[in-house]
């Protein structure tokens, strides 16, 4: 049977199993058979549980059918009720009005928990979300329980355990007393969890008001006097575009600013000491023109862009997350902003080839600041394998069967490089692989598998090959050191209220800390397995620059990290999966001219194997040099420094801008005031 036909049945297992537990259920109740009836309420209490435990996407299926865990729950019951009247022999109508009132009270407390919950997720809900910020003022506390607060569903599941397990007590022959002292301890629960929720409304245990708390970040804007920023915008699964400039950014003369509008954001960016707020709303975002922040970089578009681009006191820069010689590169929105930054000439050139409505005169080559941490080339590899990094980008938005390799390529590139003994594999897909198109999905798990196979087959080889234990334990303790020290999680019920309180202002040297203990880190990790083990990359850990550093050569497609990669000057390949013919796609994409071209069959790996263990067979080597300075420009001054100097000329721009501003409202005031007494003396006359 077909993979995703077995996904597909184990997502509907559970789902099955409740629909036939009611089944079973109804039968026991109008039979009636006490097993049955026992043994399916059980089951189907069980699967209800199990739903969700570990398949909250089914339950909220479930939910939109109407389905809900509530009304499921209600049928339970009420099939209980039902079954103890049939099998009671006797007329016990007054019993079990009682058993059934019982339970409506105990719904109708589930419902006022719900309400109380809302109430106050409403009063921890602020305007504004930061971190490394001093927030206390804003008397903030730790979260309820979340089993309260955000899990409806469980919850309902949880309190009506004691009541279930009495009918099920009753059901067997035993007392009603049972089934009455069950429903009784539900509503007993329900009744403290509504007393622990209101408890947190109290005025002294709520945190401030919205209006108080706009108040308190605009004092701390006054005394931050934040200088640049960042802005972004984004979903889930972009955050790694504005995390690649948070030690850029960290470097900038001038206090810097962390501007974002998605709250789950807040969690995404990684571990920074640089002030981080979220402001959701278009009005708080306004207060920014009141401030002393004088420009913001962005490193990608967004539908939220815009707003933040009519604050007229700020100037803009967009920084791209990434060059390469695809469309998504010169995109037309670019000229939106004051100024685009690019890497070097050759994005300068492509903005002027796509006649997108960016000025010249508004590009400014600032190198890549981050590939500073980037090993320069230091000839042919010295060990008995060549490492080879292959790290395909993902398809993209426009369906164009050229923007990744993964899907007509990938499998033959994998293949051919497990097939050379002396390669080892490291494989890095690009984080959105599959997001679009599932076949790209579906190859890049394939190809995870090949890896694993292989390494299977390459561990019986060479099982005397292996790190000492020693090694394990230096990986496992620089991990637990640099999450101590990075980490932004907090206790799975916290919620951004109590996250505020927790992630207060870094302590002194923290940033110094992480660089440390992060080059540790991947010490320990390129030390914790063997020189022969292919590898798949698929955390932020190591990072593509880490994987950079310890290739001998790079496979990839047309993509930001082949310009990156350019900076250490070796060797690379890229796939053409365009359909082009090998010259047209070197003319076609610049990015190409100084590597190795890939067809789809990979028939061109061993001769670019060959090239790497043999210099002197490379043909590319001073073609890489001159490519490197056309897309990355001259590493004198260095990237760092042009970076700075960009970002203190655009806030001495931003500073005349304000200057004519104050000039124009002051000149504009004798105007006004003469409106006004000319205004004055045609009423007195009239």
């Amino acid at each position: 049977m077909p993979a995703r036909l077995l996904t597909a049945a184990a997502r509907l297992l559970l789902p099955t199993v409740l629909a036939l537990s009611f089944a079973a259920q109804a039968a026991g109740a109008f039979l009636p058979s006490v097993p049955l009836l026992v043994a399916a309420t059980t089951v189907g209490l069980a699967a209800d549980f199990a739903l969700h435990r570990w398949q909250r996407g089914m339950a909220t299926a479930l939910g939109k059918l109407h389905a809900t865990v509530f009304v499921r729950q209600v049928i339970r019951d009420l099939v209980m009720v039902t079954g103890l009247i049939r099998i009671e022999e006797q007329d016990y109508e007054t019993k079990y009005l009682a058993l059934v009132c019982g339970l409506l009270v105990f719904y109708a407390l589930h419902f006022a928990c719900q309400a109380v919950a809302i109430l106050v997720r409403r009063t921890r809900t602020l305007p504004v979300v930061t971190r490394n910020i001093d927030a206390s003022p804003l008397r903030l506390s730790s979260a309820p329980p979340a089993l309260l607060m955000h899990r409806a569903g469980l919850r309902l599941l949880v309190f009506a355990l004691p009541s279930t397990a009495g009918l099920l007590a009753t059901a067997t022959g035993t007392s009603a007393w049972w089934a009455a002292a069950g429903i009784t301890l539900s509503a007993a629960l329900a009744v403290v969890a509504v007393g622990m929720l209101l408890l947190r409304l109290l005025p002294g245990r709520r945190p401030v008001t919205s209006e108080q708390a706009m108040e308190w970040f605009e004092s701390w804007l006054d005394e931050y006097r934040p200088t640049v920023g960042m802005y972004f915008s984004g979903g889930t699964s972009s955050a790694y575009q504005a995390n690649m400039w948070l030690e850029p950014l960290a470097r900038l003369e001038g206090r810097p600013l962390i501007v974002l509008r998605e709250r789950f954001m807040v969690k995404k960016i990684a571990s920074t000491d640089i002030p981080v707020v979220c402001l959701p709303k278009v009005a708080d975002l306004m207060m920014l023109e009141h401030s002393t922040l004088k420009m913001l970089i962005h490193p990608s578009n967004s539908g939220k862009t815009s707003q933040v681009l009519r604050i007229p006191t700020i100037k803009h820069a967009f920084v791209n997350h990434g060059e390469s010689d695809k469309l998504s590169s010169c995109n037309p929105y670019a000229k939106a902003y004051d100024e685009v930054w690019v890497a070097g000439p050759a994005a300068r050139q492509r903005y002027a080839l796509a006649n997108v409505g960016v000025d010249d005169r508004d590009v400014v080559e600032i190198g890549r600041p981050q590939l500073d941490v980037i090993e320069p080339h230091a000839g042919a590899p010295t060990g008995p394998y060549t490492t080879v990094l292959y790290a395909p980008t993902w398809e993209g938005w426009d369906g164009n069967p050229g923007n990744t390799s993964i899907i007509e390529a990938g499998e033959n590139i994998v293949r051919t490089l497990l097939a050379d003994p002396g390669v080892r594999l490291l494989y890095k897909p690009h984080p959105l692989t599959g997001s679009v198109v599932p076949r790209a999905g579906a190859a890049n798990a394939r190809i995870q598998e090949m890896i694993r196979a292989a390494n299977v087959q390459r561990a019986a080889e060479h099982a005397d090959e292996r790190p000492a234990t020693a090694a394990a334990a230096e990986l496992a303790h620089r991990t637990a050191e640099l999450d101590r020290l990075t980490t932004t999680a907090s206790r799975r019920g916290a919620d951004d209220t109590e996250r505020m309180l927790l992630q207060t202002v870094p302590e002194p040297g923290r940033a110094a800390a992480v660089a440390a203990a992060t080059a540790s880190w991947e010490a320990a990790y390129w030390a914790s397995f063997p020189a022969w083990e292919h590898r798949t990359v698929t955390g932020a850990r190591p990072t593509v620059y880490a994987c950079f550093n310890v290739a001998d050569v790079l496979i990839s497609d047309v993509s930001s990290v082949i310009s990156d990669y350019l900076e250490s000057e070796k060797p690379y390949a890229v796939a053409n999966t365009s359909g082009l013919a090998e010259q047209d796609f070197r003319n076609t994409f610049p990015t190409v001219r100084a590597g190795a071209v890939l067809t789809p069959d990979a028939s061109g790996i061993p001769a670019l194997l060959e090239s790497v263990r043999e210099p002197e067979k490379d043909r590319y080597a001073e073609a890489r040099t001159e490519l490197k300075l056309h897309l990355l420009g001259p590493s004198d001054p260095p990237s760092v420094v042009r970076f700075n100097d960009a970002a203190r000329a655009l806030c001495a721009t931003a500073d005349e801008h304000r200057a004519g501003m104050a000039v124009r409202a002051l000149a504009a005031m004798p105007r006004q005031r003469d409106a006004g007494s000319t205004l004055d003396n045609e009423t007195v006359r009239g």
